[in-house]
């Protein structure tokens, strides 16, 4: 469905984005996530024909960018950072707006915006100024408009910024269910929303591609120990000392207090050694109940910090890159 390959983006001496190669899926939703600054933005403007790029390829349903600007936009629907939407209109109008931009035919211009608002759950505030609605709601239009043309890809970048949990929630939903008819590449800085989202993560980190995979597997791949966590009854430097103290275990965070003498700890062991077993011995020998063990994966956001977390090249001076190929991250 999505061919990238050897995507470049340079502004003058400064490498924005170096070499980038993925795909996606017909029916994928992909997370593509990087700090400030990675090159996402930049990405998905040269995926959508927004920016040129300095050298690569991108194909979408096997048109070039290059080539076939106007064959891929039609199939791309764009929901950039800050949506582009004109407060003074209402929302009909707008989508009938972008419906004439899109050039919809006008046949069935009046049923597609219908089934759009139905489907984003807006058909309610329809004659209302887009300038009077709330920040989930005008997030709503701007998914509304990117889906309007009836496109087989949708680029969402950072589509929950600003909103509050429960507006997050509900995208997050809206989200789910368009991956069902669409294939999405979904930008977010919320790495739980990604973890809930997407199929598939892209991570990126100073303009090149640092990890590919599933969430699991990244877990799976950059785990190079067995981690667990272990409530005990006792006190906290014996226990941890005699945790410690158990062959096969690596190391033991301090343990969090949960409530009178019981503490919660962290447990790293080797890969190839079950320290369960013995861990139960050892505390029972000391007369130290075990009231919960658990294994514990590496979160998203643990990848993420582990593979971004370098120190940061110089930041793009914006007042020397010219001002139509500025962008914000």
């Amino acid at each position: 469905m999505i061919e990238i390959q050897n995507l470049t983006k340079h502004y003058g001496p400064i490498k924005a984005v170096e070499n980038i190669s993925f795909s996606v899926e017909k029916g994928e939703i992909l997370g593509f996530l990087g700090p400030n600054g990675a090159g996402k933005t930049t990405t998905m403007n040269m995926i959508t024909g927004y920016l040129p790029s300095t050298k690569g390829t991108v194909k979408v349903c096997g048109y070039d960018i290059g080539q076939d600007p106007k064959e891929v936009k039609k199939r791309i629907g764009y929901l950039p950072e800050i949506p582009p939407i004109y407060t003074d209109m209402t929302v009909n109008e707008y989508l009938s707006f972008v419906s004439d931009l899109k050039k919809v035919d006008k046949s069935i211009r009046k049923s597609q915006i219908s089934d759009v608002m139905e489907i984003v759950k807006i058909t309610h505030v329809q004659k209302r100024l887009v300038g009077n609605l709330s920040k989930g709601y005008r997030q709503r239009v701007g998914l509304a408009q990117a889906l309007i043309g009836g496109p087989e890809v949708l680029v969402l970048d950072e589509p929950t910024v600003g909103l509050d949990p429960n507006q997050i929630i509900e995208i997050r939903k809206l989200i789910k269910s368009l991956g069902k008819e669409h294939t999405i590449i979904f930008s977010s800085h919320i790495l739980q929303e990604v973890s809930a989202v997407c199929e598939r993560v892209v991570i990126i980190n100073k303009g090149e591609i640092v990890a590919i995979d599933t969430p699991d597997n990244l877990s799976n791949n950059m785990n190079k120990a067995t981690r667990f966590s272990i409530k005990i009854a006792g006190p906290n430097n014996e226990v941890s000392d005699a945790l410690k103290g158990v062959e096969g275990v690596l190391s033991v965070e301090p343990g969090t207090n949960n409530y009178e003498d019981v503490f919660e700890y962290m447990v790293d062991s080797q890969k190839d050694i079950d320290v369960r077993r013995p861990a139960f011995f050892a505390m029972a020998k000391l007369g130290y109940p075990i009231l919960e063990l658990k294994s514990v994966g590496m979160s998203l956001e643990d990848i993420f910090r582990k593979l971004t977390t370098k120190e940061q090249e110089a930041e793009i001076d914006i007042n020397s890159v010219p001002v139509e190929e500025q962008e914000v991250e």
